[in-house]
């Protein structure tokens, strides 16, 4: 199984980093996590950009301080409308303490990482500035 390893955007990856899609000019994205407005958070980490990302308050924030998670026993599993299946992986969690969960969907060419925030009924990706909502997704599960 993995664990979280401590990055930042002057870090390279950790070796053996979770790989969970790629961006629209085909740099890979990376299953990351960081604190913002008081959410422990999943974001998506590209290190070809130097940076992680996250999405917060209809828009795309790029953070400099995260977590990356490395190791292997990860799977994918389909879901949509904030629903998460069995051995989903909660990976953070909003200041009021409601699970987030790891998700991923395509947009616009990519395969992008966002959280799934279960009572809003979907996933929420960071892209090109905004954040996109998704009914429809793919959840990290333990494999």
């Amino acid at each position: 199984m993995g664990h979280w390893v401590r990055s930042s955007s002057n870090s390279p990856l950790p070796h053996n980093a979770f790989h969970a899609g790629h961006d629209t000019d085909g740099s890979g994205i990376y299953v990351g996590r960081c604190m913002y407005e008081g959410d422990l958070s999943p974001a998506k980490v590209i290190p070809s950009k130097h940076a992680a990302y996250v999405s917060h308050g209809g828009k795309e924030h790029n953070v400099s301080s995260y977590e990356v998670l490395v190791g292997h026993g990860y799977a994918w599993a389909p879901s949509s409308d904030g629903r998460v299946p069995r051995h989903a992986i909660s990976t953070g969690k909003t200041r009021t303490g409601e699970p987030l969960y790891v998700g991923r969907a395509s947009h616009s060419n990519s395969v992008i990482v966002g959280k799934v925030h279960p009572s809003h009924g979907c996933l929420y990706v960071p892209f090109g500035g905004q954040e996109i909502t998704i009914k429809s997704y793919e959840v990290l599960v333990k494999h």
